[in-house]
């Protein structure tokens, strides 16, 4: 399996300069762009159809923090389990059933600023969470798997906001 972060030439580590990844991307997608090998050997279009490919999926990867995360841990064969292993601390649970019961509330009243300030609130926690991370990946691998799988509810949680919120806006 190539390293995501070897493929674009980046350090094997949670903070990023997003930049820098976006323009590795970008001259990565140049180089192995299908529309270049249109007059290529079938084997050469596969490759580079391959190639474009495994670019978008690492860029993917990368660029969002939760799986950039998950990504790392990966790398040290650490699962983080999320679909298997729901268990989280009392105070986090907590949490979220306030974040989904505000949710419900806003909902309810169709108060789209209460939404946007929900999803303010999560921002804020998954930064805190993000900084957590940076540093339990390389020293505390365990606690940094269970990091990304609440912030990996934090994202779901977020996205079912903005899809709210389009609802609402309709």
């Amino acid at each position: 399996m190539q390293n995501y972060f070897a493929l674009f030439q980046l350090p094997q580590q949670f903070e990023l300069d997003m930049a820098q990844l976006d323009n590795q991307y970008r001259k990565l997608q140049a180089e192995v762009h299908p529309d270049k090998f249109v007059n290529a050997s079938p084997a050469e279009r596969m490759q580079s159809m391959q190639m474009a490919t495994l670019a978008n999926e690492a860029y993917q990867t990368l660029k969002q923090p939760t799986s950039r995360a998950r990504y790392l841990l990966q790398l040290q064969n650490i699962a983080t389990d999320e679909e298997n292993n729901t268990a989280m601390p009392a105070d986090f649970l907590m949490a979220q059933m306030e974040w989904r019961e505000a949710m419900d509330d806003a909902r309810v009243s169709k108060d789209i600023s209460a939404l946007d300030a929900l999803l303010k609130e999560m921002r804020t926690q998954a930064k805190t969470l993000q900084g957590q991370v940076a540093n339990q990946i390389e020293s505390a691998p365990a606690q940094a798997a269970l990091t990304v799988r609440k912030l990996r509810f934090i994202d779901k949680v977020s996205e079912d906001v903005n899809q709210l919120i389009a609802q609402l806006e309709d």
